[in-house]
């Protein structure tokens, strides 16, 4: 069984402000944000996207509205709604803010049959928490997930085994999860267009292009996925935080506070989830390329001062005379903390000691209300949510 929650953040929001039900609306990160996330279905009807300018949604709909995502009510919200699935079937992979599978195998003694088990889904989420879902059972996770969408919003969809090569077989290669546009460009150079021309190639051409990725879409295109359930949070191979500047940004001082801000943020969540690292990848992005480097220092650490040097030897080896768009600071196979001693120190270094202190109080008072002082002007970075969020583990972040 595949959930997935309706135009999450924008049904989340009608619910709770009475002038936006019935209305477009469009949900952007900050009150300026220039990006749509996500949208409701009043927009959809417009012919409004996620990743559509609000500008130019705003010409196809006038009457549009803009909403600023409130990152930490979603994923309080998304924690109560998995744990209402976990109620449901204790097999749950989560597989977004607001997607999840559920293997009902062992539960085929509690629910007289799968389709019962989805209304129950649907029920226990709207009474508790007043939001629709559309929800797609079949026997493998593709098929499940292609049937959510087939009813959308707020419906119910079952894929029989038997007929999932033939219903897939209309649809655009493209509708497959994890088809991305250039695979779809070189399926298109092989002839292939939509699933049902997929078994006119051999799974090799796939495979030796893309892996097991290209593989998996092969047997997904024909409805044989067997990939199972992921029922564990796998250890993090990189942490990080990055931000679109203002187009053409030349001001040295304003790039050491964006570049300040993300060190801050990667080292507070390397924290929050006990990790370190000694491997720290800087990334600046011009009009049309990146300058980057990855820095190896000799100590571990989760210490925003340290990761800011690092972008500072950047920005001295490198200086930005055409401006920047966008910046990226990555921590590289973190390890968690305390795995080895340094044998000159003893108990917790006072810059850990004072970090840890800093990230209680704000956990307590409200984000960065303690901060380095070049951030205390305010800097319009609101939070977001990482696609991979998880309510436990690692991944629990804004």
């Amino acid at each position: 069984m595949h959930v997935d929650m309706n135009a999450f953040f924008a049904s989340i929001e009608q619910r709770d402000k009475p002038c936006f039900q019935g209305q477009p609306i469009a949900i952007t990160n900050g009150a300026k944000g220039s990006c749509i996330i996500t949208c409701s279905y009043e927009a959809r009807a417009f012919g409004i996207k996620t990743g559509m300018r609000f500008t130019d949604a705003k010409n196809k709909c006038p009457g549009l509205l803009r909403c600023v995502s409130d990152p930490q009510k979603y994923t309080k919200v998304s924690s109560k709604i998995m744990k209402i699935l976990y109620d449901i079937s204790p097999d749950i992979e989560i597989f977004s803010i607001d997607e999840a599978f559920l293997d009902l195998t062992r539960c085929k003694k509690i629910y007289s049959s799968p389709l019962d088990a989805a209304y129950l889904v649907k029920d226990r989420l709207f009474r508790s928490l007043n939001l629709p879902c559309s929800i797609g059972i079949s026997t493998n996770k593709s098929n499940a997930k292609f049937a959510a969408k087939m009813k959308k919003p707020d419906g119910i969809t079952v894929m029989d085994p038997n007929d999932s090569e033939g219903i897939l077989s209309k649809y655009s290669v493209k509708d497959l999860c994890g088809v991305s546009n250039g695979m779809q460009s070189f399926l298109n150079y092989h002839g292939v267009f939509i699933c049902g021309d997929m078994k006119n190639i051999p799974i090799s051409i796939l495979g030796d292009k893309f892996g097991n990725i290209g593989r998996k879409i092969w047997l997904m295109a024909q409805g044989k996925d067997i990939e199972e359930l992921k029922l564990h949070v796998n250890t993090p191979k990189s942490l990080s935080h990055g931000k679109i500047t203002s187009p053409n940004l030349k001001n040295e001082y304003d790039i050491k506070k964006i570049l300040h801000l993300m060190s801050e943020k990667v080292a507070r969540r390397m924290r929050q989830n006990g990790y370190e690292s000694n491997i720290f990848l800087i990334g600046i992005r011009k009009k049309n390329d990146w300058v980057s480097k990855k820095y190896k220092i000799v100590n571990y650490t989760n210490h925003g001062g340290d990761i800011f040097e690092l972008c500072l030897k950047l920005i001295n080896n490198n200086l930005i005379k055409d401006g920047i768009y966008q910046v990226q600071i990555t921590a590289t196979n973190p390890r968690p903390i305390g795995i080895q001693n340094d044998l000159f120190l003893k108990g917790m270094p006072d810059k850990l000691c004072l970090d840890f202190t800093i990230d209680e109080i704000n956990e307590k008072f409200g984000s960065l209300v303690l901060q380095p002082a070049r951030l205390l002007k305010k800097l319009d970075s609101p939070d977001v949510i990482s696609p991979s969020w998880r309510p436990n583990g690692y991944k629990k972040s804004v």
